[in-house]
């Protein structure tokens, strides 16, 4: 990965540009032109060193008040099965599974969305019921502390900080 790459990393890390040729306004930022940007991309893309780009829903902003991190008992033999079903659920947003432990059951854990408490807990309701799970806890989000993704390559950037 040469210095180009970084600089095309580090230009996507920002905010998409609401304009009618985003991407060449994000080569002009490096001083490159949109077909070498593209270019780079795909490359990088197909060396596995970027797997996707994604937007990041600021969810209070649009009427979503409440969410929980549901955390589930299920069967290590169904977990395959059960997670593909909830994580299809357009109101979780993440799903993964975790280890369990001493005094702690739960195996599979999904990020549920909702307008209010009372609808998160109905998503949860809907989720067990359609796969046979019962044992759950809800732990609501009280406070929201970061909503940024990683960066990377971004030394410079902080190189006058201390």
């Amino acid at each position: 990965m040469d210095a180009l790459d970084k600089q095309v990393i580090r230009v996507m890390q920002d905010e998409f540009p609401l304009v009618h040729e985003p991407y060449k306004a994000l080569a002009q930022k490096i001083n490159i032109s949109e077909e070498e940007l593209l270019r780079r991309l795909q490359e990088l893309k197909a060396k596995g060193k970027i797997r996707k780009m994604g937007a990041v829903l600021q969810h209070r902003e649009v009427g979503y008040a409440a969410n929980a991190l549901c955390a589930w008992k299920v069967p290590i033999d169904s977990m395959d099965l059960i997670a593909a079903n909830m994580s299809s659920n357009a109101a979780v947003s993440h799903c993964y599974d975790r280890d369990v432990h001493p005094g702690w059951p739960y195996n599979l854990y999904t990020m549920i969305h909702g307008h209010s408490r009372k609808e998160c807990e109905q998503i949860a309701d809907t989720l067990g019921s359609q796969n046979g799970i019962s044992s759950r806890v809800m732990l609501f989000s009280v406070k929201e502390w970061k909503k940024t993704s990683m960066r990377y390559f971004c030394e410079d950037e902080n190189a006058n900080i201390f």
